[in-house]
């Protein structure tokens, strides 16, 4: 018996209640985006982790219901890492009846041969990775291809960049690649991590680990992953406020001349849109969030 057959009523309908809201959160991100239109052929990339599962899953769901006509095809990229159990997608994929296509390549002898020991692989790997899917992309047709980043990914890419390259800037849901000539979209934009982990635990789906890089400690993401989850521990709804933002950018209110022409800044006669504030007291004291059936009051300060 799986456990999703095992639960109690009451857990069954949590679990209903947590399917339903991830469904609803990606098929929001693909609407407010843009993600998929009519005719697409949807290129979805599997790792064999939670996020690459869900999204595949909940996409699956919302081709049956959806409103317009678009195709799927997954596809995992073989590494050669030792110890990869190659017969696992496989056997998933069959069993969904899902079109799909393992390419192999072997990244993992360039990557151990040219990062020295002790060093972070997740950039390197990450560029062979992506040029092999573009092309990958190109050969099979896709119009779009569909990765399983989450919302705690954008989040603690925003802090990356803020910490340690000095730049305001996340993971978009939405991308052209570098050379024009593909679409990237993250239908999991808007959902959260945990939320993830409990859906695909519930469904047991058949995970397979990442030997390359799961080992390393002392990578930078790890440290803004532990540092974002210190803070949802003791500040509830910081997240939430804080993916908002991210949402509600205001150009004027920052200091990059390339994204506001402070130059050319004169008097008007008629109200300035988000203009100066500098002289009211903001409160931040406390901030709504709401949640599926309730308002919390957060304390984030």
């Amino acid at each position: 018996m799986s456990k999703l057959e095992s639960l109690p009523q009451n857990k069954r309908y949590s679990f209903n209640k947590l399917q339903k809201r991830l469904r609803r959160n990606v098929g929001k991100a693909i609407a407010d985006f843009n993600m998929i239109e009519d005719g697409d052929k949807v290129m979805v990339c599997l790792s064999g982790g939670k996020d690459s599962y869900t999204m595949l899953d909940i996409l699956i769901y919302l081709k049956n219901i959806a409103p317009i006509n678009f195709e799927i095809i997954a596809v995992n990229l073989d590494q050669k890492q030792p110890g990869f159990p190659a017969d696992v997608l496989p056997t998933y994929l069959d069993s969904l009846q899902v079109p799909y296509e393992i390419v192999t390549e072997d990244t993992y002898s360039i990557v151990k041969e040219k990062v020295p020991e002790g060093k972070t692989t997740c950039s390197l790997c990450s560029r062979l990775r992506r040029g092999i899917l573009y092309k990958t992309a190109t050969r099979l047709g896709a119009t779009k291809i569909a990765l399983g980043h989450h919302r705690d990914d954008m989040l603690e890419t925003l802090f990356l960049n803020m910490f340690y390259g000095g730049r305001l800037k996340s993971m978009p849901p939405k991308l052209v690649s570098d050379d024009g000539k593909q679409v990237v979209i993250r239908p999991l934009a808007y959902c959260a991590e945990q939320e993830i982990s409990q859906y695909s635990d519930l469904l047991e789906f058949p995970i397979i680990p990442c030997n390359l890089c799961g080992s390393q400690e002392n990578l930078q993401r790890k440290v803004i992953k532990n540092m974002l989850t210190d803070w949802n521990k003791r500040f509830p709804g910081r997240i939430e406020s804080m993916f908002r933002a991210m949402q509600n950018v205001v150009p004027s209110h920052l200091a990059d001349n390339e994204l506001f022409d402070f130059n050319n800044l004169k008097t008007q006669d008629e109200p300035f849109l988000n203009g100066d504030i500098g002289f009211d007291q903001e409160d931040f004291s406390v901030s709504k969030v709401t949640t599926d059936n309730s308002v919390k009051i957060i304390n984030i300060s």
